[in-house]
């Protein structure tokens, strides 16, 4: 009976009532239209990224639609040059939930076992793959998802789950049943004419206006095709699902599929296809034929492209098959490139050069920037690039340079010279000489030699435009066509035989004619007789005594028709002359006889049964323009507009070869030997098909517009570009290779991002929109529209902490850029300048990612601000730098210097460059540019000697290192080297990642070979450090760049001077020490960091003590391990590296058990006023949460029982028997680690620095008096690991990867003995708890280094480096512990556990212990401990294990047994047992301590906390429980005396925003609920005492973010972010009422009391009031049993400007009751929550904070109605909370600080204790307690005083 009700057919939105959004869901830009095409209200789904825009059924993954019928409509269109996605949730009989997905996106077919992707491929017509054509009809798809989980997943269909219609797409319903209905057919049509089908119900049907077919106007697909003509067995042959039906005609010549090779079929921008006539359409075998069309000049007969039974197919996953009523010969619909999607790299030669050994300025991606269009008007000319005669290379112009590539080498040779872009290429018949011709008037011509590159003549033409060039076979006469200055086309012949021999190029013949001239060709077997054809006409031409004379062929009907191109046929057949048109026709004309021979013509495939298919004519209708041909002995090739490059035999009976390109055709040629042809397309791609091997190969990618920007990446070499193409391309820049190709045709692409770390990049669009952009999955993360005008400049931080956008808008975007998806911090208005030119030089970060230095306000100036809070630091006036100037001078381009010293570099309006000192703003020196336009881009070498400019057509290299030796003052010596090659302006400058390359942007991409000897600059060799300045005796320039193998001249100019001979730097290792075998740095200095390698023998570190004065050698071996840093006799670090110790960051390991600190906006406050010691009014009671983001923070001792851990920046220690606390405070920061003393005396804890310079902070604590005992500071970032020698008299710290070092101190004295430096990140470490003196290290392989103690206590280090086997998985390795003597155990990041004999020093035993990576390894006796990141903490029995030791690798793993597996709640991080192993605690990630009992396999909850932002803090009215609520979507009920979790309510994928606890009711606590607001709108009710949700209710369409429960209990007033207040009933759920006032601003506050209103002048028992974001709150009266609700007051404040960085300090601030705010307060990058509250007090008055422009608590009388009283505070106030009893007032700053505010006597304390913004403080009910919130840590307070 389920699915009676669904027959014969379900209206699935006005069943589930889409139009109300109640039981479904709408997210982003979802409108209801009206569509003109169906004359209906529709539905229009857009948006950028499709995963946020979408209409989703049921409104909740948790319910389902439970649709039974077998096939699903789907009535829709897909948006204009957009891509859609569908996603059906369909379920099994068997109760699995199958996606099944939809998409012009997706490139190919995917299936696993829970998810089939389809890929959809549009309507024919389509500018590029994937994306609908701007004509995109309305499309019925009809899937049969019965058939889709029987064929591809051998599943039984039960019924639909849900429907995800995600942007960009119009949607007019969707319909199910279990009958297959024919869209085209009514059913008046179907009785009428008694058709043997199901005619679609009335209420499904389109709209056909009279007279009109259904097919012409709309789309029938039918997934899977029932036909019978397609084997069922395709699909497990080709790889591709069946194809979909395709029903109507579709006004284009489509391709045929093709059995070809698997790479063939994965690229989907070209397709070689071949077709068989014989067979089965998909059977590669002979071609098919076509019909006759061998006809004479008088009779004609169309040619169409056809298979057997005229059908087309594609091979792709959706094809276009059969109707039974329109006609059985459908059209199918070809693939286009999807708008993202990453590009299949072509495939590579066999014997393929890198592209490190070009020398050329533009080496591969140079070649990218193939085929230019000719600024020539609308006509396009076909001699675009050539063969050489031998076949080998082709000949292509690239804008103003000529390139030769070698098609198997890839190897290229540039002609430079041309100063515009070359209109015009010829080659001779012997390859010896080359012409080439610029655009723009008049026309330059040169002639070069081919072989040696060098320039043979230039010579100016007497026309103005030449738009074809043609030599004769013997290479004796050049012909050229172009305009004269009177528009009439001009033909010269020159005669170049003596240009050899010391000759000149000559004139030798000129003519004029009215004829249009499209294509020029001289015949090669007479080079007196040439042929042109052009609109209108085909003309014979004829050189004879020195006069060029032509004659018009007779075209009859042909007469109109737009040729253009020609070619001559083969030599056995002399006569014939090949012309093609616009309009498709190819004519095949004697030109001895002078007339027609054969016409042919290329039309698409009309459907012959199609009842309004009108016949065309020879002359009528659409044809397929053919754009080029090219004629070899055998066969003729033919290049059309839609896409198609096709190989006809030469009396055209059949089609022998098909290549499918991206864009039209717009050039073909065949290679001399006829084996191959090459193709040129309008969207910049030069290729060639390989005829026999029927294999296309593509050879250049290029945009097809100026390149605007770039961005580099240095761990992958990777380059990204954006051009005016609207789009984004990245290449690869080892295999000089494009790799992905973005596009967005709406929004063009302007600025360009990589991020340092992760493999994603940001875009900047003309739209103000920032989109990150993944290159793993190739699709957009996120998408940012906080600006208003297009994005002027993108730059990362170096550390990937920030990305930092600027707009024309003047508006300046701060983004956290750590997590995959960034997020906005910082809006700043008004502070970048709008007149700026979009550039990469416009917005730059130092290279030690503290400094922000911009344009701006104005162009007059540049500002500097710090990266973190964005305050000001610097504002420099560069208008006033040249007082000698005769108007104001203004920045163009911003460079920063290497970070020591600290440089700006400027580029002025005045062609100078200003090197300003970037922490004071002064001027260092001045650099004059020397030309008379301003440098558009800067870019510095990392070590700071070389300066790259770009200024015009130009680029200068600078010798920056000499300048820096000169005085400061405008420096015009020595002078740049200038290198020219582009035709356009360049719009941007690099250095590539390894600083040997360089990177100009502009008209193309050109890479220049940096021709320095790498022994004079290595990349590495300075990083920061001083050197002695160059001088200028030096010569021109200290280095120079190679230009081109064969210039205009001759080879190129090579100025190159030797590198001044630098002595070793002090500090530095400037050889291995005495003895020294095996060292680890080379002795030869041409040798980089890449030429290290792993020596046999062992080692010796020695290194002399802290206090000693000479510096010692430093080294090691066993790998690339630089530990040679020696400490500083004052503790600081020394100079000793030798690749600059600290300015070189380790990669970021992927591996969890590395330390991440979580990322804060916030910063400490300076100038706290602290209480005095005994005086305070709160006390530090209790902390709730555990830090799971901490690694090893947890101590355990079972022997004494002392137990701590961290939460934040504490040390929680705590007692187990009876939960009381000890709090140790001191650290600024989170703390990482901790690590306690074998004796239990001792407890070492580390954090991060308490500011961006500081380092991080190591405290000693006293465990048995609770003090801090000593403060070591020597890491630079973060602490990874700690420990304790076995006699615990050495601790060991561990840098992060962004330290890389290993420190060892002394406890006696707390001194640093040794800093050793690791090239590589390390996970782990451990003593020998058998050996004090050995330590080991895990990362990529074991290090174990044995410490030796002198006489004199200094330390030598013995290190031993083995890496990780293969048998071992060869996988990283990221945790370790020791066993029995001699056993190592290391736990990989593959989930493998191997065994390591430390005195022997090699793994002999491995074993899969987990699934994912373990980051905890225990040992003790015969068990093992493991924990892994898959939540599984396992025990092992290992006590085997040193029995298999002895059998060395033949040990087999069989012998190890897990006995006992838990599965908790997180990522295990930290664990610690009882020596016994039979119980133990464990942390997660979660922030959960559990308590492990082995022996009775249980896991117990110690401490809990949440795992995510703390959002509200809510008490029961008799204070015995609180609730909280947090983003990760949990509400937890504690105890508050005892802080212990009760109750645990969790909501998925949801995040609880907003937290009531309901008001006493007639005091029965059986009734008691806690209500809680989520971001999807909902609403839910939890019964206490039943522990069980009471009541769901969606009041709202956007997230919840304040709640308050009448005073009565029984109504719930909700907020949400867009403004919207509702009053729902508790009972019902019902929502009776929305109150629309604050609508635009989120809802910030709501707070609701019981007061007698009749002294407000209203009426009411309930007094309530809201708080919005945009500084306003209303109070109200309301009597909600009367449904009776009127305003009170309504008040609004000023918003502080964000303009601003500094707020002066308000006017009343120097009040007596608080001393003068020394501090000006800093206003944050958005606006600061709006704060109200009744005053508990004062019924009469209304307290407010974050209201206004000034910071300051704000009294507000509702009597009076004016502020009565204002309180300053130093900074805005993020939270804030009333004392119901005393006169107090707790506020929390975003400065990671709570202040408690006496109202009566204006006194205040100042607590720290939190390491973040402090987002809550509420007291309780009996104002005993304050709890505050920082992140997710819960602080509570008790108050003491007042």
């Amino acid at each position: 009976m389920a699915r009676v009700w669904q027959q014969p057919f379900l209206n699935v939105f006005r069943h589930f009532k889409v139009n109300e959004w109640k039981r479904s869901t709408k997210e982003g830009d979802v409108a209801a239209v009206t569509d003109k095409t169906l004359k209906c209200t529709v539905y229009r789904v857009r948006g950028s990224v499709s995963a946020s825009n979408y209409i989703q059924l049921p409104k909740t993954s948790t319910q389902s639609l439970g649709l039974t019928g077998r096939y699903l409509y789907v009535l829709f269109r897909p948006l204009p040059a957009k891509h859609f996605v569908i996603h059906l949730d369909v379920s099994t009989e068997d109760s699995q939930v199958i996606r099944v997905s939809f998409s012009n996106l997706f490139k190919e077919f995917k299936s696993t076992a829970t998810w089939l992707q389809f890929p959809f491929i549009c309507e024919a017509g389509t500018p590029r793959e994937g994306v609908a054509s701007p004509g995109a009809r309305w499309t019925c798809l009809q899937l049969d998802l019965h058939d889709i989980l029987l064929v591809y997943l051998h599943r039984c269909y039960s019924h639909l789950k849900g429907v995800r219609l995600c942007a960009s797409m119009m949607v007019r319903n969707l319909y199910t049943s279990d009958l297959c209905f024919d869209p085209a057919v009514t059913v008046a049509e179907a009785r009428r004419a008694k058709l043997p089908v199901t005619p679609i119900p009335r209420e499904m049907a389109f709209p056909v206006p009279k007279g009109e077919s259904w097919h012409d106007r709309y789309v029938h697909i039918r997934f899977p095709s029932g036909s019978s003509h397609v084997p069922s067995e395709l699909v497990q042959k080709s790889g591709f699902p069946p194809e979909a039906v395709l029903v109507g005609h579709v006004p284009r010549l489509l391709p045929s599929p093709v059995a070809c090779s698997k790479r063939a079929r994965d690229s989907r921008a070209l397709m070689v296809q071949k077709h068989d006539p014989a067979t089965s359409c998909w059977a590669p075998s002979m071609p098919r034929p076509l019909p006759e069309v061998s006809v004479s000049c008088e009779h004609s007969e169309v040619s169409r492209v056809a298979g057997p039974g005229g059908c087309i197919q594609e091979p792709s996953a959706w094809a276009v098959a059969t109707d039974e009523h329109a006609a059985g010969d459908g059209l199918h619909v070809s693939a286009r490139q999807p708008t993202v999607e990453p590009t299949v790299p072509e495939h590579a030669a066999p014997h393929e050069s890198p592209g490190r050994k070009q020398s050329l300025p533009e080496a591969a991606l140079g070649k990218k920037q193939s085929l230019p269009e000719a600024a020539l008007g609308k006509k396009r000319f076909q001699q675009r690039a050539l063969w050489t005669p031998d076949g080998a290379a082709v000949v292509y112009p690239c804008h103003a340079v000529v390139v030769v590539l070698h098609v198997e080498t890839r190897e290229q040779r540039l002609f430079l010279g041309h100063t515009d872009k070359v209109s015009a290429l010829a080659l001779d018949g012997s390859g010896s000489l080359l012409a080439s011709a610029q655009a723009r008037p008049h026309s330059m011509l040169r002639l070069w030699d081919f072989q040696t590159g060098s320039c043979l003549a230039l010579f100016r033409s007497p026309v103005h435009n030449i738009c074809s060039l043609s030599f004769s076979n013997s290479g004796e006469l050049l012909c050229g066509v172009g305009k004269d200055r009177h528009g009439r086309t001009m033909v010269l012949v020159w005669g170049v035989a003596q240009l050899g021999r010391g000759g000149e190029a000559v004139i030798v013949a000129q003519a004029h004619s009215d004829a249009d001239v499209q294509a020029f060709r001289v015949a090669f077997f007479d080079e007196a007789r040439m042929a042109s054809c052009g609109r209108g006409s085909v003309r014979l031409w004829r050189l004879s005594g020195g006069t060029l004379r032509s004659c018009a062929v007779d075209l009859g009907e042909h007469h109109a028709l737009e040729f253009t191109d020609l070619a001559f046929g083969p030599a056995q057949d002399g006569h014939t002359l090949y012309v093609c048109s616009r309009s498709g026709h190819i004519l095949e004309i004697d030109h001895q006889r002078m007339a027609v021979r054969h016409a042919r013509r290329l039309l698409p495939l009309q459907t012959p049964r199609d009842p309004l298919a009108q016949k065309q004519t020879f002359s009528s209708g659409p044809g397929i323009a053919i754009s080029s041909l090219g004629v070899s002995r055998s066969v003729c090739a033919v290049g059309s507009e839609d896409g198609y490059l096709r190989l006809w035999p030469l009396d055209f009976s059949s089609v022998l070869l098909e290549a499918e390109h991206e864009g039209p055709v717009t050039s073909v040629r065949v290679s001399p030997g006829g084996l191959r042809v090459l193709s040129t397309t309008s969207s910049g791609h030069l290729g060639f098909l390989d005829v026999p091997s029927q294999e296309y190969r593509m050879l250049v990618r290029s945009h097809t517009a100026p390149v605007l920007a770039l961005a580099t990446e240095r761990s992958r070499g990777q380059l990204a570009t954006v051009s005016q193409d609207c789009t984004v391309r990245v290449w690869d820049l080892a295999t000089l290779q494009q790799l992905y190709d973005f596009t967005s045709p709406e929004e063009a692409p302007r600025a360009v991002a990589f991020h340092p770390t992760q493999p994603t990049f940001f875009c900047g669009f003309s739209s103000g929109a920032v989109c990150s952009f993944s290159l793993e999955s190739a699709e957009a993360l996120v998408e940012h529209r906080c600006h208003r005008g297009a994005i002027t400049g993108l730059a990362t931080s170096p550390d990937g902490r920030f990305l930092f956008s600027a707009c024309s808008q003047g508006a300046l975007t701060q983004y956290h850029s750590g997590a995959p998806r960034c997020r906005v911090l910082r809006v700043a208005a008004n502070v970048v300048c709008q007149e700026a030119c979009p550039s990469s030089s416009i917005l730059v970060v130092s290279g030690d990612s503290c400094l922000l230095a911009f344009v701006g306000p104005s162009k007059y100036t540049v500002s500097v601000m710090d990266t973190a809070s964005l305050d000001e630091l610097l504002r420099i006036d560069v208008s006033a730098l040249d007082l000698a100037g005769s108007c104001l001078d203004s920045a163009v381009a911003l460079c920063f210097g290497p970070s020591s010293p600290s440089h700006l570099l400027v580029s002025m309006s005045s062609n100078t460059i200003a090197v300003l000192d970037a922490r004071s703003g002064r001027v260092v020196r001045q650099l004059s540019c020397g030309h008379p336009t301003a440098c558009a881009s800067l870019a510095l070498s990392a070590d700071g000697r070389f300066l790259l400019t770009a200024a015009e057509r130009a680029v200068r290299l600078w010798d920056y290192a000499t300048q820096a030796g000169l005085s400061c003052q405008v420096c015009t010596t020595p002078p740049p080297q200038v290198y020219i090659g582009h035709s356009e302006p360049v719009r941007a400058v690099a250095f590539t990642p390894d600083q040997q390359q360089l990177l100009s942007v502009g008209d193309t991409i050109f890479l220049w070979d940096v021709l320095v000897p790498r022994e004079g600059w290595s990349p590495g060799s300075v990083q920061g450090a001083p050197r002695p300045p160059l001088t200028c005796e030096a010569g021109p320039g200290a280095g120079e760049l190679e230009g081109v193998a064969s210039g205009a001249r001759g080879p190129p100019r090579q100025v190159s001077v030797s590198p001044l001979a630098l002595p070793p730097e002090p500090g530095l290792c400037a050889g291995p020490p005495e003895g020294f075998d095996g060292a680890l740095f080379p002795s030869d200095e041409s040798r980089g960091p890449e030429d290290l390698h792993q020596a046999s023998g062992p080692s010796v570190l020695v290194q002399k003590e802290a206090g000693q004065a000479d510096d010692g050698a430093c080294g090691v071996t066993g790998g690339p391990w630089d530990l040679g840093r020696r400490p500083h006799p004052c503790g600081w670090p020394s100079a000793c590296s030798t690749v600059g110790a600290r300015a070189r960051t380790l990669a970021r390991p992927d591996s969890y058990r590395h330390f991440t600190a979580r990322y804060k906006a916030s910063s400490p406050a300076q100038g706290l006023s602290l209480p005095p010691a005994g005086d305070e009014w709160l006390r530090l009671k209790a902390v709730v949460g555990y830090n799971g983001n901490g690694r090893t923070n947890l101590i355990w001792s079972p022997h004494t029982g002392f137990f701590a851990y961290t939460c934040g920046c504490l040390v929680v220690v705590e007692d187990l028997h009876s939960g009381a606390q000890r709090h140790w405070l001191g650290h600024p920061e989170e703390i990482s680690t901790l690590a306690l003393s074998h004796d239990a005396q001792v407890l070492a804890s580390a954090s991060g620095g308490s500011g961006t310079a500081s380092r991080c902070q190591i405290r000693l604590w006293d465990v048995p008096r609770g003090s801090c005992r000593q403060l070591l500071s020597h890491h630079d970032s973060a602490v990874q690991a700690l420990a304790f020698s076995p006699d615990d008299r050495l601790l060991v710290t561990l840098g992060d990867c962004g330290d890389g070092t290993l420190a060892l101190w002394s406890t006696a004295t707390c001194e640093l003995l040794s800093s050793l430096r690791l090239p590589e990140p390390v996970h782990s470490m451990a003593f020998s708890p058998w050996h004090a003196g050995e330590l080991a290290c895990v990362g990529r392989g074991v290090l174990i280094l044995q410490l030796l103690w002198g006489q004199a206590g200094d330390v030598s280090l013995q290190a031993n480096r083995e890496p990780v086997p293969e048998e071992a998985g060869g996988c990283e390795l990221s945790s370790l512990c020791y066993g029995a003597a001699p056993l190592l155990y290391c736990g990989s990041s593959e989930g493998q556990v191997s065994v390591w004999d430390t005195r022997a020093g090699c793994c002999f035993l491995a074993w899969e212990a987990d699934d994912g990576e373990i980051g905890v390894l225990l040992c003790s006796g015969t068990w093992l401990v493991s924990g892994s990141n898959t939540r599984r903490l396992r025990l092992w029995a290992v006590g085997a294990v040193l029995e298999l030791r002895r059998r060395g690798s033949g040990a087999r793993s069989s012998s190890v047994f897990l006995e006992r597996e838990l599965t908790l709640d997180g990522a295990i991080v930290s664990a610690v047992f009882h020596d016994s192993m039979d119980m133990g605690v464990v942390g997660t990630t979660a922030g959960t301590l559990w308590y492990i009992s082995w022996a009775e396999g249980t896991s117990t909850r110690l401490i809990s906390g949440h795992r995510s932002k703390v959002n509200e803090v809510a008490f029961s009215p008799n204070e015995s429980h609180c609730a909280t609520c947090s983003d990760d979507g949990s509400v937890r009920v504690w105890c508050v005396a005892s802080t212990e979790l009760l109750i645990q309510f969790q909501v998925l994928s949801q995040s609880c925003l907003c937290l009531a606890w309901s008001p006493p009711s007639c005091g029965r606590p059986e009734e008691e609920h806690v209500a809680a607001g989520y971001s999807d709108g909902t609403l839910r009710v939890f019964s206490i005492a039943r522990s069980a949700v009471e009541l769901k209710m969606c009041p709202h369409a956007a997230a919840i973010r304040a709640l308050a429960f009448s005073a009565d209990g029984q109504t719930i007033i909700s907020g949400d972010k867009d403004g919207l207040v509702a009053v729902s009933r508790l009972r019902t759920g019902m929502t009776f009422r929305v109150l629309s006032d604050h609508r635009g601003a989120p809802i910030c506050t709501l707070q609701s009391t019981r007061k007698e209103c009749g002294d407000f002048g209203a009426e009411g028992v309930d007094l309530w009031l809201a708080a919005s974001g945009d500084q306003r709150v209303s109070v109200w009266a309301s009597d909600w049993l009367r449904d009776h609700c009127e305003l009170v007051d309504w008040l609004s404040f000023p918003a502080p400007g964000l303009t601003e960085v500094r707020v002066p300090a308000a006017p009343w601030a120097q009040c007596p009751r608080l001393p003068p705010c020394t501090v000006p307060p800093q206003v944050p990058g958005c606006l600061p929550p709006s704060l109200a509250a009744f005053c508990p007090w004062d019924p009469a008055l209304l307290v407010c904070a974050g209201l206004g422009v000034y910071p300051e608590v704000v009294f507000y009388s509702l009597r009076q109605k004016q502020v009565v009283e204002k309180i300053p505070l130093p900074f805005f106030a993020v939270s804030m909370s009333l004392c119901p009893g005393a006169h107090l007032v707790a506020i929390g700053f975003s400065e990671r600080m709570v202040r408690l505010l006496d109202c009566a006597s204006g006194a205040v304390q100042d607590f720290a204790g939190h390491d973040d913004s402090v987002q809550l403080c509420r007291f309780a009910p009996s104002a005993q307690l304050l709890f505050t919130a920082a992140h997710s840590e819960i602080l509570v307070w008790e108050v003491t005083g007042r």
